[in-house]
């Protein structure tokens, strides 16, 4: 029988919990900062880690990209349009010390940074510089964070504005605008072909007055095709070529 309080089973005991207290396991993507009673001594990882009990103390960041959402934040645009709009941005950790030390908790604070500049960005401009130049108005979103988190030593790498909501107003203002756009460009469309059509009739009846004979060859071929429908009555011209030499006649 094991007795619990022999000096061996003590001292295995010790062992053990010094064990499971020293050494840690970091993944590849992790970094543990080390503080030895309360200072920085280090950032170790990955791999296996070994502390000395009740006097160091270990906090992991993860180096991976962060997907951060951007709850809908209500802006009221440049040219006074009220809207909401929410963006994502992607950030990771570059120096974990300073991810640790410069701030309390990182990513808290990058969340609310992104709220205040999407507010910001997006009240500087008007409403349709953020729909059709959106690309823009994420660069700059993307310039000014990675520039405030620098000193955190975070990366922000993108950042998306993902929708911009209208008022219901706004949106059959827009409709109508667009359905006008539209109409313009069909009017413009239709002229232009009329246009171009009557080049070609005035092209095609220049070329058939330079010979007679392509005119009746024309009329037969109208005639022809009237024929072949289903008409009860059917009236034509006669072409004046053909009773010209009668009329000529009568006044003789």
């Amino acid at each position: 029988m094991i007795n619990l309080f022999s000096p061996l089973f003590i001292i295995i005991a010790l062992a053990v919990i010094f064990l499971i207290s020293a050494v840690k396991v970091l993944n590849e993507y992790e970094r543990g900062v080390i503080f030895r009673l309360g200072r920085l001594i280090a950032v170790k990882g990955p791999g296996l880690i070994i502390l000395i009990p009740a006097i160091d103390r270990m906090t992991k960041v993860s180096l991976r990209t962060v997907a951060f959402d951007v709850p809908p934040q209500d802006v009221i645009t440049k040219d006074n349009v009220s809207i909401k709009v929410n963006a994502v941005i992607y950030f990771r950790v570059i120096n974990p010390d300073k991810a640790i030390v410069a701030v309390e908790n990182y990513l808290y604070a990058t969340s609310q940074l992104a709220q205040t500049t999407l507010r910001s960005v997006c009240g500087q401009a008007e409403l349709d510089e953020l729909l059709a130049e959106r690309d823009k108005i994420n660069q700059r979103l993307q310039e000014i964070l990675d520039k405030h988190t620098d000193p955190w030593g975070i990366k922000v790498a993108n950042v998306e504005v993902k929708a911009i909501d209208l008022p219901e107003e706004m949106k059959r203002a827009m409709a109508k605008q667009a359905e006008a756009e539209r109409e313009k460009r069909a009017k413009v469309i239709h002229a232009e072909g009329e246009l171009a059509a009557s080049y070609k009739i005035l092209e095609a009846a220049n070329l058939m007055s330079q010979n007679p004979i392509s005119i009746q060859l024309r009329y037969l071929q109208t005639l022809t095709e009237i024929a072949t429908e289903k008409n009860s009555t059917i009236l034509f011209p006669l072409p004046m070529d053909l009773i010209k030499p009668f009329l000529e006649g009568a006044k003789k």
